[in-house]
């Protein structure tokens, strides 16, 4: 089960299972183009209307604090005064004429599922009580897995790479559909995903799970399932993150990733999964704050990038949907320039919204002094505008925004979503060792059990934590179990009180985070082993925590690929025997003492 191969050849390798995009003029019925035709002719006098500022106004999607849009709490009102110069999301309209908003959990927007209506529904009042009565693009960053802010009620489905695992497209396109339901419901209208980076390097700190897997022609596949079932929901779809953040060891939240990849490479490895996204419809690309020398020798970042934007993304792919940066607030895209030079830099290069400036101030005065003094052409911008409204109209925004508490509660955590979920959710959990047949683990002979392991923050503040999630799943299942938070690093004395909790248990369920040869994580599983319990393994995120595992005595290892309740009670029905494990690995595991040897490859994967 050992294969001997360099990081090169992985890669190489990998690229050559990827088919070459077919590209093709599709015709266009003449009635549709006169359509087309119509509305691009009433939206350019709508912009012909705008004042320069309203204008430039469209081009921002920008965070605001607060669960209403005119009576947030006082704490968020301070936050909005100290951060942007407002009081609320209505000032912030009313006063810089935003063509978006986007909700963040940390940002009190997504508190449950009729505030957060009530809140979209206050944002495009506000929108619709300006002098051209424009609906905002609501938006927001719901991949599930790992990455999710809207929680429960709402129905939450695995990530990315969980579904790569599970290998079914329609699966994942269910699952998409399912999620743009609910974000419809709730007056989300573009989400920013499906992830469409190829996770091609076991380091990746900021992608990693967050990926389909390592394979550019089922990231693809994957990728443009989604597409079809979040636009099938009447939402936009955002790939992300071009031109591809797969093979990287820097997270662009905090510093500026370079991708070595040659030109080639980039076509064969990163470029598949776009090119897909592209070819089914893509309303919304964002892009990479990242550095790609083989397609732009000047070194900046992607998203300030006119030969990846315009060259490669426009003219090259052939995409004329709108581009969205990533968040402007981001270290990798600021190191190069400042503030007031990127959002204009980024214009320049293709970008159509401007997402999240540091400071709004800054970044919108700094476009509207580019436009006054002929940096950039009021027609430029009104090239990105009219995308903008193109897709508005798409979603039917100037038609009718607003949704009811009614639909909400019609779409939002009903009982077949949520049976959905967990339905999708049980095909995506892997077995990756058995040795001893433990299990499916028998109640009668394994009852009671101690759940133990990292507990990291909710992705959504609502669910976890882990142990106790897992814990109580095991409980609902006939079994008598109890929950040991240990984190992260447990200490000697975490890693004691672990222990001593294992006597008299049958067996131990240990939650693993990202382990590495040093990880203390490792020495508790070691600890546990040596008391002659069973101990079974879940990874809770990144599947090559087995690579640490090899050799420690464990009975069985599990790949759950994130925390949250759907993937962990999916994982607990696997262990107990009430689900198959149906999940492949939709990346290769390298051997921790050689990473040129490939553990456990690409499609790996026990059943019982």
């Amino acid at each position: 089960m050992h294969h001997r191969t360099s990081r090169r050849t992985l890669l190489t390798a990998t690229a050559a299972t990827a088919a070459a995009a077919a590209t093709g003029v599709v015709a266009v019925p003449a009635a549709a183009q006169s359509a087309s035709a119509s509305t691009d002719r009433r939206l350019k006098r709508l912009i012909s209307r705008m004042s320069l500022e309203e204008k430039v106004g469209q081009l921002f999607v920008m965070r605001v604090y607060g669960h209403s849009a005119t009576d947030p709490d006082q704490a968020d009102i301070d936050a909005n005064l100290k951060e942007i110069g407002v009081r609320t999301a209505a000032e912030l309209i009313d006063k810089y004429h935003v063509g978006g908003i986007i909700y963040f959990v940390w940002a009190h927007n997504t508190r449950d599922p009729h505030q957060i209506a009530d809140l979209s529904n206050g944002i495009q009042r506000a929108g619709l009580a300006g002098p051209h009565s424009v609906p905002l693009l609501i938006s927001t960053d719901q991949e599930h897995g790992i990455v999710c802010r809207v929680g429960e009620p709402a129905t939450l489905l695995p990530g990315a790479m969980a579904l790569g695992a599970g290998g079914s497209h329609s699966d994942t396109r269910r699952a998409a559909r399912i999620a743009g339901d609910e974000l419809a419901a709730l007056g989300i209208v573009q989400n920013y995903a499906p992830n469409a980076d190829v996770n091609v390097n076991p380091a990746n700190p900021v992608i990693g799970v967050r990926s389909f897997g390592s394979d550019p022609r089922s990231v693809a596949g994957m990728a443009t399932a989604q597409v079809k079932g979040y636009q099938g929901a009447g939402i936009a779809a955002t790939a992300k993150h071009f031109p591809g953040h797969g093979d990287t060891n820097t997270d662009s939240h905090s510093g500026l990733p370079f991708i070595h990849h040659t030109r080639e490479q980039w076509a064969e490895l990163d470029a598949p999964p776009f090119r897909a996204a592209i070819a089914a419809g893509i309303d919304s690309i964002m892009t990479a704050h990242i550095v790609v020398p083989a397609l732009d020798a000047a070194e900046d970042p992607a998203t300030l990038s006119r030969p990846i934007l315009t060259g490669v993304l426009r003219e090259e792919l052939g995409y004329d949907g709108v581009v969205v940066t990533d968040a402007l607030d981001m270290k990798g895209v600021r190191e190069k320039y400042g503030d007031d030079r990127v959002p204009v830099l980024a214009l320049q290069a293709g970008v159509d919204q401007l997402l999240n400036p540091p400071n709004l101030a800054v970044a919108w005065n700094a476009v509207l002094a580019a436009v006054r003094g002929g940096e950039i052409s009021e027609a430029r911008i009104e090239e990105s505008i009219l995308r903008i409204l193109r897709l508005k109209t798409k979603l039917g925004l100037f038609r009718d925004p607003f949704v009811t508490h009614r639909g909400v509660d019609r779409t939002v955590g009903t009982r077949a979503h949520l049976a959905a979920a967990d339905g999708i959710a049980e095909r995506t959990t892997t077995l990756l060792t058995n040795p001893g047949s433990l299990l499916p683990l028998s109640r009668r002979s394994h009852r009671k059990l101690l759940v133990v392991g990292a507990d990291p923050a909710s992705p959504s503040g609502t669910t976890g934590p882990p142990t106790t999630t897992l814990a109580g799943a095991f409980g609902e299942l006939g079994y008598t179990a109890t929950a040991l938070s240990t984190g992260t690093a447990p200490d000697r004395a975490k890693i004691a009180e672990a222990v001593a909790a294992a006597r008299g248990k049958d067996a131990v369920i240990v939650g693993t985070y990202n382990l590495s040869a040093a990880s203390s994580q490792l020495t508790l599983v070691k600890a546990l082993v040596a008391t002659g319990v069973p101990v079974i393994t879940v990874a809770i995120r990144n599947p090559y925590d087995i690579a640490q595992l090899t050799g420690t005595g464990v009975a069985a290892s599990l790949a759950a690929y994130s925390w949250t309740d759907v993937e962990l009670r999916a994982a607990a029905r696997v262990i107990a025997g009430r689900a198959e494990p149906e999940g492949r690995l939709p990346v290769p595991v390298q051997r921790a003492d050689d990473p040129a040897r490939v553990l456990y490859p690409v499609g790996y994967g026990l059943s019982y």
